[in-house]
């Protein structure tokens, strides 16, 4: 063992001398300095982030608290999972990985990395977990007692995921925690933990520390088991994790996110073997947008998961958001949707040569590929419509909008009641399909853009220079489809009685935008 490391401080020592300067006092005093300096700044606002946790918590908001925090973690296990997550430079993993040096001690500079990446996940959730239960009683042991369940809780995920990373038995237990925590916030929307969560906010105190003694005895004991399974992890499974890392790095430094989904497409497709069917017979334009269809119906998984988060807008309506948050959640996630099904137009715009070879015009071929994004778009945006539509009750803050005392009519100038004003009618599940031309029209251009031109001029302002490029690729896309959905969202903003007119105005500008939008648009490989 002295042998392997000496031999891992040696190689370590030697690339560091070949590499740049080791830090030196200065550099040090810089650091300590900074942190010093971030401490005395962000100090206060922290510090009255939790004086203002003290109390009780609304039991009506704790439901989508606890849905939200689900998703975090859920979210955090899942990119762990697909990130590695123990992996190496991509030098390291071309030399170093292949040497016969001791792998344990090769790994244990990612895994403390890993390790200082979960403990600040770990802080992360420990607030906002106390911002969901509250504080109502001795604030200070509730504070520690909520950030130690929280990092217990995110390195001990971290910790399964790389046990995850060594045998396949571990990735089942990974797979099962994530769908325990999919079906812990399935519940919590439902409204059927409130009791569990509000004597959760008020337990004692002896309660919580045991609560944590256990939470901290189970990550521990998972670290130990990844501390000890890091040398057991395939070569295959480290190379093929560190590609991909240096893959993401390099389009995060040319700040190409498009080139993000491309990486995970490419990943997802590489490893399957797809049986060949007979091309249904139909006309040229909708044989060629086909295969956006066959490729939605190979990941039936991924309509699960967009069909679930149709409930999010009506989650933050249940953690009190405002009437625009909520209606820019749904527009926003209509967006989203559409664009997950406009693969086919973003080929045919990153290789003009072969979409010219199909020998169908680029107007009939971009009005077929709106078909699919459509559908997808308008029918998420009903259900998601729909269900803050039936979620009516104001009380619980389950409603789109706290309905206020007066609200008037924008088409007749009439004023109604709180009592009729309480809840959206049934009927303004409508914007959704009526906003999916827009939407779709929007996600094509999102998929058609061309990528970012780091040669735009910059802007400086007193908070620091501001790239003009990288703002107007991301705008690209949203802007056609916030323009669109102009009465949507003024309708949802001001929850009109009748919203009949808003209606019809949708109707007509969706039908405008996407018509006017498949006819300027120019074939693939001019400008866009």
């Amino acid at each position: 063992m002295s042998e392997s490391v000496g031999s891992v401080r040696a190689v370590r020592a030697y690339l560091r001398s070949k590499g740049r300067a080791p830090a030196g006092l200065l550099d040090r005093y810089v650091t300590v300095f900074c942190l010093v300096l971030f401490v005395a700044v962000a100090g206060r606002p922290l510090s009255g982030v939790f004086a203002g946790l003290a109390g009780p918590v609304d039991p009506a908001r704790m439901g989508a608290g606890v849905v939200l925090l689900a998703l975090a973690v859920a979210g955090f296990l899942a990119v762990a999972r697909s990130a590695g997550p123990v992996l190496l430079p991509a030098p390291d993993a071309s030399w170093l990985l292949m040497s016969p040096l001791d792998r344990r001690l090769l790994l244990a500079r990612p895994a403390r990395m890993l390790c200082t990446v979960a403990v600040a996940m770990g802080v992360l959730l420990g607030m906002g977990m106390l911002a969901v239960l509250g504080a109502p009683d001795h604030l200070v042991w509730r504070v520690l007692g909520a950030l130690a369940l929280g990092v217990s809780a995110s390195v001990g995920g971290m910790a399964l995921a790389v046990l995850g990373q060594v045998s396949q038995s571990w990735q089942l237990w990974l797979t099962g925690a994530i769908a325990a925590l999919l079906v812990l916030s399935a519940v919590a929307v439902s409204g059927q933990l409130r009791t569990v969560l509000a004597v959760a906010a008020s337990a004692p105190l002896t309660a919580l520390a045991a609560a944590v003694a256990a939470a901290a005895v189970a990550a521990g004991l998972l670290v130990r088991q990844a501390s000890a399974s890091l040398g057991r992890i395939p070569t295959r499974t480290l190379v093929t994790a560190s590609t991909r890392a240096g893959h993401v790095a390099s389009a995060t430094m040319s700040l190409d996110p498009g080139a993000l989904t491309w990486i995970a497409e490419d990943n997802h497709w590489r490893a399957r073997k797809l049986g060949s069917r007979r091309w249904p017979s139909m006309p040229a334009p909708f044989a060629l947008a086909w295969h956006d269809w066959r490729r939605l119906g190979r990941r039936p998984g991924r309509l699960a998961a967009i069909a679930a988060t149709a409930a999010l807008p009506l989650v933050l309506a249940q953690a009190g958001a405002s009437p625009a948050v909520l209606g820019a959640a749904v527009l926003a996630g209509g967006l989203a949707v559409a664009a997950t099904s406009t693969s086919g137009a973003r080929r045919d715009a990153d290789n003009p040569a072969l979409a010219r070879l199909i020998g169908v015009g680029h107007r009939p071929a971009l009005a077929a590929r709106a078909v699919l994004p459509a559908l997808l778009s308008g029918t998420w945006a009903a259900m998601a419509l729909a269900g803050l539509a039936l979620a009516h009750d104001a009380s619980s803050g389950a409603a789109l909008a706290h309905a206020p005392a007066v609200v008037h009519d924008l088409s007749s100038g009439t004023a109604l009641t709180e009592d009729a004003a309480t809840g959206l009618p049934v009927a303004w599940w409508l914007f959704g399909p009526l906003a999916a031309p827009t939407l779709a029209a929007g996600a094509l251009r999102m998929a058609r853009r061309a990528p970012v031109d780091h040669s735009m001029p910059v802007i400086d302002t007193p908070g620091g220079s501001i790239p003009t490029g990288p703002i107007f690729w991301a705008a690209t896309g949203p802007d056609l489809a916030l323009l669109g959905c102009l009465p949507t969202a003024m309708a949802l903003a001001s929850q009109p009685a009748s919203p009949g007119p808003f209606l019809a105005a949708q109707a007509a500008v969706s039908a405008v935008v996407l018509a006017g939008y498949v006819w300027r648009a120019r074939s693939a490989g001019k400008a866009r």
